[in-house]
């Protein structure tokens, strides 16, 4: 009898530590101006700040990730390039963008560094979005970039609650904070604060906001 009390009670232990490290594997919730995915190793959904049914208006940020990189070095004016949601948009429990759709833009102008105390500029400028399979006009503007984790750093958190969803959701990488070297001025224009060029890495993180409404249809 003693030993089966004895068994019972390194039963209950054995399962409260695991339940303890299974919350603290949990990365902590973000405020609503902290850069979403800087307090852990995921991006976290963003809530619609409309209520009307479908429609995102204008000033709604959301967070794309390059799919390719940019750099002021090299780029075009015209240059057509991708970019991903980086997290679910919501409207309550709907999610009306899922992480993951495609985000079109073009470099709308380009700087290249001077030799003449000249750094390099990129203006971008986001006119497409593919949600669902459909595709709808898009005018939005850069307003922050932010560096990304990125796939390898995203591995060492595959085991913890959370980030086995996010992977299986296609978010891999969360934010690691604002970009060393750059800066977002007026109009969307990202410049260089360190060098000459400004180069945005695959993975970086583009926060942007909408200048029209957007109408989503309902599926």
């Amino acid at each position: 009898m003693y030993m089966v009390r004895n068994m019972a009670a390194t039963a209950v232990l054995v399962a409260c530590v695991g339940c303890a490290s299974s919350t603290d594997n949990y990365p902590p919730s973000s405020g609503p101006d902290q850069p979403v995915g800087t307090s852990g190793s995921v991006s976290e959904p963003r809530q619609v700040k409309g209520d009307e049914p479908g429609r995102i208006p204008v000033g709604q940020l959301i967070d794309v990730r390059l799919q390719s990189g940019l750099s002021s070095a090299t780029a075009t004016r015209e240059q057509r390039f991708e970019a991903t949601t980086a997290a679910d948009l919501m409207q309550d429990d709907r999610v009306l963008i899922p992480a993951g759709s495609l985000v079109r833009g073009i470099v709308s102008n380009v700087d290249k560094a001077g030799n003449i105390d000249r750094v390099g500029r990129l203006t971008l400028a986001f006119d497409q979005i593919e949600v669902n399979g459909r595709e709808y006009p898009l005018r939005a503007m850069a307003t922050e970039v932010y560096e990304s984790r990125g796939v390898l750093e995203e591995g060492k958190t595959v085991g913890t609650a959370g980030a086995v969803g996010a992977i299986v959701g296609g978010i891999i990488g969360g934010v690691k904070g604002a970009l060393i070297g750059a800066a977002v001025g007026t109009g969307g224009v990202i410049a260089a604060t360190e060098g000459k060029d400004i180069d945005l890495p695959p993975g970086t993180i583009v926060r942007i906001r909408l200048d029209s409404p957007l109408e989503l249809r309902r599926r």
